[in-house]
């Protein structure tokens, strides 16, 4: 009985947070997905990007790497990227979650990238691009909800 409680714990922990009105987006074969405020529009259409206003201010997009393991970077990954330790808010085995670009000015973008396991071979990915009229928490709570479609945990 114990084993069955820490398996129904894990999962639930886990499992990605969808805010109330978010609006699901699937990267093109469905297996990984993120959630985006209601505003957020899909982008020409496609599967896996959504823009806020238009894609020069705003644009989240979501990927799979089809058997490409997971694994959190290593510190040479981490010096090779140049992040900095206050920039890398998680690098676990469960996510990687960065910020790898900070704006200079109002009309130069941030950006955050992400990552998580989809299954045991593949890899979700997230990388979203912002000028800093989006508040930079929408883009963190974006992030977070990065996670395997529910069709395909």
């Amino acid at each position: 009985m114990v084993p069955s409680l820490v398996l129904v714990f894990l999962s639930a922990a886990s499992a990605q947070t969808v805010p109330a009105g978010w609006k699901i987006v699937k990267d093109n074969k469905s297996i990984c997905q993120i959630a985006v405020p209601p505003e957020w529009v899909p982008l020409g259409g496609t599967t896996g990007a959504a823009v806020w206003k238009e894609s020069t201010v705003a644009i989240a997009v979501v990927t799979v790497q089809a058997e490409q393991e997971f694994k959190p970077l290593t510190e040479s990954q981490v010096r090779t990227l140049e992040i900095p330790k206050e920039k890398l808010f998680e690098n676990t085995g469960t996510r990687v979650f960065y910020q790898d670009k900070v704006s200079a000015g109002p009309q130069d973008p941030n950006a955050y990238s992400a990552s998580v396991p989809a299954g045991k071979t593949a890899t979700c990915s997230f990388h979203v691009r912002f000028v800093p009229e989006l508040p930079a928490e929408t883009a963190k709570k974006i992030a977070l909800t990065l996670g395997a479609s529910e069709a395909n945990p």
